[in-house]
């Protein structure tokens, strides 16, 4: 008789009272049969840690010494977990009792696949995608980041047009199967990003590693969205452009960063002038600091840590041969089935 994998389910929490409250209840009906929960809190200044701790003493608490983010805090509470598949799960996600079986049956059915990621629908509207994952993470030639199921800010209605499991470039942060010893060999996030893409970065390396990211459609799970940093906000916004500026720096080819890098400055510049002329003037500085950052980021990386091999962009599983933006925006093509038309 063969023994299920062993599933640490982390859920990383600050100041998330509310979203414990009511998303750890469906986490707790999970069926799954080797299963430990934890909640790895990010040095939270509300009393969601005494809260979790006399509700739901089943589960297992990490206390961060202090709030590195999304990518610093899950780096040092996954110190503190043993399991063969950790799931990092967001603090406002409702999941489905059955939700683990389908994944962790797939992983185990293609042990090359090392990181997936279930359906993402919206907790508000069930029926849609969500906009963080929702069918599986994509990249456009620029590095340009969307989804089966969500391109920028459209979402789709879930019609079961994204039924089939497939290979994706990178699997959500929000709802993320990972295998650990694949997470620690790549050196897991890169806590410099702090917040936003590290999952995209992570699922990179592991790509160049020679592994897979899959998406499967037969878990969902039901995302709020929103719950640290709202769409709109201008901190977003600059954690968007910097980490994806700097993803891209760690992970191209040489043969495709500079030009792909030229371009990106190019429309970035575009996205600033943009967003003044639209009235919001605190988008275009946010831009400006992320490049600057992004900049100063530059002069101390150290590209002799990673030892990984580069590939060049389009020898990549879920990578779109075009430019999404530009189908989206001039060809009014805002689904993802209408990308190659």
């Amino acid at each position: 008789m063969s023994v299920l994998p062993s599933v640490a389910v982390v859920i990383l929490n600050w100041n998330g009272k509310s979203f414990l409250e009511k998303f750890l209840p469906s986490v707790c009906k999970s069926t799954y049969g080797n299963l430990q929960l934890y909640v790895a809190d990010n040095a939270s200044t509300d009393d969601s840690v005494a809260f979790t701790a006399s509700h739901f003493p089943e589960i297992k608490i990490i206390r961060n010494p202090s709030n590195n983010g999304f990518a610093g805090g899950y780096n040092e509470a996954l110190q503190h977990v043993q399991a063969d598949i950790y799931v990092l799960l967001n603090q406002d996600v409702e999941v489905e009792p059955g939700w683990i079986e389908p994944v962790v049956a797939m992983m185990e059915r293609q042990p090359d696949i090392v990181a997936c990621q279930p359906k993402l629908r919206a907790y508000a509207n069930p029926d849609e995608f969500e906009y963080a994952g929702a069918a599986g993470g994509w990249m456009d030639i620029l590095g340009y980041t969307f989804c089966r199921g969500r391109i920028l800010y459209t979402t789709e209605k879930d019609n079961g047009q994204y039924d089939d499991a497939q290979d994706i470039f990178w699997a959500t942060g929000a709802a993320l199967f990972i295998r650990s010893r694949c997470f620690h060999e790549v050196g897991g996030f890169d806590a410099d990003f702090f917040a936003h893409m590290e999952e995209v970065d992570l699922c990179w390396r592991l790509q160049r590693a020679g592994y897979r990211i899959a998406y499967c459609p037969g878990s969902r799970v039901y995302h709020v969205g929103g719950g640290s940093l709202p769409q709109g906000n201008p901190r977003k916004l600059y954690l968007n452009f910097r980490n994806n500026l700097m993803m891209l720096w760690k992970n191209l080819h040489p043969a495709d960063r500079w030009i792909i890098l030229a371009q990106r400055l190019f429309l970035d510049i575009l996205a600033a002038v943009k967003s003044l002329v639209a009235g919001k003037p605190r988008d275009m500085a946010a831009i400006f600091r992320a490049y600057r950052d992004y900049m100063r980021w530059k002069q101390r990386y150290k590209p002799a840590s990673d030892q990984l091999p580069r590939k060049k962009l389009l020898q990549m599983k879920g990578v779109f041969h075009g430019i999404m933006i530009w189908r989206y925006y001039f060809l009014g093509r805002k689904k993802f089935s209408e990308l190659e038309r």
